[in-house]
C-alpha cells in the first residue's frame, strides 16, 4: 500500500508540474473528467446525470469564463476501483481541470485523495453521505445529503399521528445515514423505532418485508438508492402492507421520477421528503423539464438530473468569476458561496462545508392526468446538512 501511494503521489506530482505549465494557454479547452455508472445497476444515475450535462451546454453554450468546456466521460459501471483508476487517469493524461459525477457514495470517496493530492476540484453531483465533502477540501457537492432529506420527514411524521415506524434502508452509507438521522429525530419527538438493513445489491425484499408485516407499525419508512424503488413497492403492495394501513414514507428515492410511472398505481399516496420533483411549480422548472424532454424522448428529468446541471451551472460560475483560471484553489474559492435559482429551487453553496443548502418539499404521490408525479404540499426552506451543522 505505502508503495502504491509512493507512486501515484509521484505521477500526481508530475501532473500537477505539467498543470501548472498549461496555465498559462488561455486558449486550452478547460476539460471536464465526469465519471459516471452508465451501466450496470445504476445506470439510470448515469444516464440522467449526461443527459443534464449535454442539456446544460446545449442550452448555455460551451464557453465560460473565456475558456471552451470538453466533457470527458468514462463509464465506471459504479465499481470503486475503476472509479479511482479512471480519475488518476483523467488527471494525469488528459490534465482535467475538474473532476465530476460520482453517482455512488463508494465511487466519491474512492476519487476523494486524488483530489487532494492533484488539487482538483471534485464535484460531486449524486451520491448523498453526509461525510463525503469532508474526505477532501476539493470537494463541492451539488447533489443533496440523506440527512438533509431525512430529518423533515421524522417532523412530518410526529406531526401528523405516526407513533411506531419500521425503516429499511440499504446497508451503505446514504442508507446508514437516512436511517440514523430520521430515527434520532423521531424518537426525540416521542416516537418508536425498530429497524434492518438490506445489502446494497440484494433486490429480494421479502424476508425484510415479512419483518414489517409482523411489527404492524404505524409507518414504514424506507430508504434505496435511485433505480431501485420499483422493485420494493411492488413487493411492499405484495405482501398486503398497503391494506394493513401502513404508510409508506421516505426520502425521495423509492419514488424517483425516472421509474415512477413505471412503478404503477401501487406508488400512489407514498409521502416523501426530497429536494426536487419534476412537478415543481416554477417557470424554471417547468422551462427545464420541457428541454430535458425535448432533448431525450422517453425520459422525464430526476433528481440525479438536476444534480448534474446544477453541477456544471456551479463549474461555469467558478470560470467566469476567476476569468478562466483552472488553478484548483481559485476554482473551489470561487464555488464556495456561490447561488443560484436552479429547477429545484433557490440553492447556494455552503462557504464552510462546500455542500449544498436548498429547499426540501414534503410530497405526495399522485396520478395528474395519465402520469404519476410526486406533489409537493408543503416547503422547508434553506435546508442546510443537519449533520455538519450540529458540529
Amino acid at each position: 500500500m505505502t508503495h502504491r501511494r509512493t507512486v501515484l503521489g509521484g505521477i500526481l506530482g508530475l501532473a500537477l508540474a505539467v498543470s501548472a505549465g498549461g496555465a498559462v494557454l488561455a486558449q486550452d479547452a478547460v476539460k471536464i473528467g465526469l465519471i459516471l455508472p452508465m451501466t450496470g445497476p445504476f445506470a439510470s444515475t448515469g444516464r440522467q446525470i449526461d443527459a443534464a450535462v449535454k442539456l446544460f451546454l446545449a442550452k448555455e453554450g460551451p464557453v465560460h469564463g473565456g475558456r471552451k468546456l470538453e466533457v470527458i466521460l468514462k463509464d465506471d459501471a459504479g465499481n470503486a476501483d475503476a472509479t479511482r483508476r479512471f480519475a488518476q487517469e483523467l488527471v494525469v493524461n488528459d490534465k482535467v481541470a475538474v473532476l465530476a459525477g460520482f453517482g455512488l457514495t463508494p465511487l466519491a470517496m474512492a476519487t476523494a485523495p486524488i483530489a487532494t493530492q492533484a488539487k482538483v476540484p471534485q464535484v460531486v453531483m449524486a451520491a448523498a453521505t453526509a461525510t463525503i465533502t469532508e474526505a477532501s477540501p476539493y470537494i463541492v457537492r451539488t447533489s443533496f445529503t440523506l440527512p438533509q432529506a431525512s430529518e423533515p420527514m421524522a417532523d412530518w411524521a410526529a406531526g401528523n399521528s405516526i407513533k411506531k415506524v419500521f425503516t429499511v434502508v440499504t446497508d451503505y452509507g446514504p442508507g446508514i445515514d437516512a436511517e440514523t438521522s430520521f430515527a434520532a429525530k423521531f424518537k426525540g419527538a416521542g416516537g418508536t423505532v425498530e429497524s434492518v438493513r438490506v445489502p446494497l445489491r440484494n433486490p429480494d425484499f421479502a424476508p425484510f418485508l415479512q419483518r414489517v408485516s409482523e411489527a404492524k407499525p404505524d409507518a414504514l419508512f424506507v430508504f434505496v438508492p435511485s433505480g431501485i424503488g420499483a422493485q420494493f413497492m411492488k413487493q411492499f403492495v405484495e405482501r398486503g402492507l398497503d391494506k394493513a394501513g401502513v404508510k409508506l414514507i421516505g426520502p425521495g428515492d423509492v419514488v424517483d421520477d425516472d421509474i415512477l410511472d413505471g412503478i404503477g398505481d401501487v406508488a400512489i399516496g407514498a409521502i416523501t421528503t426530497h429536494h426536487y420533483s419534476a412537478r415543481h411549480d416554477s417557470p424554471a422548472n417547468k422551462a427545464y423539464v420541457e428541454a430535458f424532454q425535448k432533448a431525450n424522448p422517453g425520459m422525464r428529468p430526476n433528481f440525479m438530473s438536476v444534480g448534474g446541471y446544477d453541477g456544471m451551472r456551479l463549474i461555469t460560475e467558478a470560470l467566469k468569476k476567476t476569468g478562466g483560471d483552472t488553478e484548483g484553489d481559485k476554482l473551489i474559492a470561487a464555488m464556495k458561496g456561490a447561488a443560484w435559482e436552479s429547477p429545484r429551487g433557490p440553492i447556494s453553496i455552503d462557504p464552510d462545508t462546500r455542500d449544498i443548502i436548498q429547499n426540501v418539499y414534503v410530497r405526495k404521490t399522485e396520478k395528474v392526468g395519465s402520469e404519476l408525479y410526486n406533489v409537493e404540499f408543503a416547503t422547508i426552506p434553506n435546508v442546510k446538512d443537519p449533520v455538519k451543522a450540529r458540529k
